[in-house]
């Protein structure tokens, strides 16, 4: 079993509350807009990190992130891009990519609106983390953690974090 801390859309920014949460969990997953190729490097100190570049991300960021990411980690085949819709809305190539690699977790990020939603349609878990960062139009910073373990999805958990 692993537990799972997934964020996005950080724009340079990182506190002891992120901090606190990345040590408590086995890996972080960042789902682009990192803002800061410090931002990277500080998770990356803390635990294992795989994610996306977005936006706003520099080449620097880009190099070690890519646009798309496909893994599986404890039997759980997960998918992962910055801008790719919401379910019945997913950008035209990005669904292709869901229908391509099946997988069991969707993880998006750009809108800053926090979403977890099962797809029915496509039979996959879709997580949208919101904005962990400042910047932008949320009222409220929020994160989510998961568990995996024997290709199950277990205990999510949004994570509320303060302006």
């Amino acid at each position: 079993m692993k537990k799972i801390l997934i964020l996005s859309d950080t724009h340079g920014f990182i506190d002891d509350t992120i901090r606190k949460y990345a040590k408590s969990h086995d890996e972080i997953w960042h789902g682009g807009d990192w803002g800061t190729v410090d931002v990277y490097d500080e998770l990356a100190a803390i635990n294992p990190v795989r994610g996306v570049y977005g936006n706003i991300d520099g080449q620097e960021l880009r190099t070690e992130n890519p646009k798309g990411r496909c893994f599986t980690v404890e039997s759980v085949k997960v998918l992962m891009t910055h801008i790719g819709g919401y379910p019945k809305r997913y950008k035209p190539d990005f669904k292709e990519r869901i229908v391509k690699e099946k997988p069991d977790l969707v993880i998006t990020g750009h809108s800053h609106i926090l979403k977890v939603v099962f797809d029915k349609n496509l039979n996959h878990l879709h997580i949208n983390p919101g904005a962990a960062g400042i910047h932008g139009f949320h009222h409220v910073r929020t994160m989510v953690s998961i568990e995996v373990a024997d290709g199950k999805i277990s205990n999510a958990k949004v994570i509320e974090l303060k302006k």
